[in-house]
């Protein structure tokens, strides 16, 4: 995946930059905000209220912080069991995860469990709390095989024009067929051809007011 390093964004939290794609692993307006706005206030929040269990897919695990961010909602609702799948075909150096100052911008009770995260053994389930279960897997979308179908997935693979083939409409249509009814596609990206591909899958997509930084993002409902 080509030399990467840590960079700080414009909210002062830790990204990474991808040398040989030429492309950032978050908003350079600020990680930690984008990713709360876009996965967690626009995708999770959207659909947890009413729910005693919730099935997440992430696809891109990365640096984690969508993740330890969902540890935090766990805590928050102790009342809702959260699965969470995540996959990530090229995991990050431990070197590179301890760089990261996301425990200095977090609640400091969340230290431990970020460690837990990445501690976490690949292609098995582990209880990181009660209600929560992490599945982390080492494989893309195309080669992974479901045992559960999603309330949200959380699509945060690099932009399209970096990584297109993880974006072609034989992805989409397979995360159609994972989504829940009533579950949610949820994604920082606003192309207008993501827009027409996740129509012509199936979902009713709507543009989004983005996060700091960007106009727009899309969310796409499986009625």
């Amino acid at each position: 995946m080509g030399n990467i390093k840590i960079i700080e964004t414009g909210d002062g939290s830790s990204s990474l930059y991808n040398e040989a794609l030429n492309e950032t692993y978050h908003s350079s307006h600020g990680a930690l905000t984008e990713s709360r706005y876009v996965f967690i206030k626009s995708g999770f929040e959207a659909v947890m209220e009413g729910k005693t269990e919730v099935n997440i897919l992430e696809v891109g695990m990365g640096t984690g912080l969508n993740a330890i961010l969902m540890v935090e909602q766990a805590l928050k609702y102790p009342e809702v069991k959260i699965n969470y799948v995540t996959l990530e075909p090229f995991p990050l150096s431990e070197e590179l995860i301890d760089g990261l100052n996301y425990n200095q911008l977090l609640d400091e009770h969340l230290t431990p469990y970020f460690k837990a995260l990445h501690q976490a053994a690949w292609d098995e389930v582990v209880e990181i709390l009660p209600n929560f279960k992490l599945h982390k897997q080492k494989t893309t979308l195309e080669h992974f095989t479901p045992t559960l179908s999603f309330d949200v997935i959380f699509f945060d693979a690099f932009a399209p024009n970096k990584q297109p083939e993880v974006w072609i409409v034989v992805n989409l249509k397979k995360t159609f067929e994972l989504t829940a009814s009533n579950g949610l596609f949820v994604t920082y990206c606003a192309k207008g051809q993501l827009r027409r591909d996740l129509v012509s899958v199936g979902y009713e997509v709507e543009r989004y007011p983005g996060p700091p930084g960007k106009r727009e993002m899309l969310r796409g409902w499986k009625k």
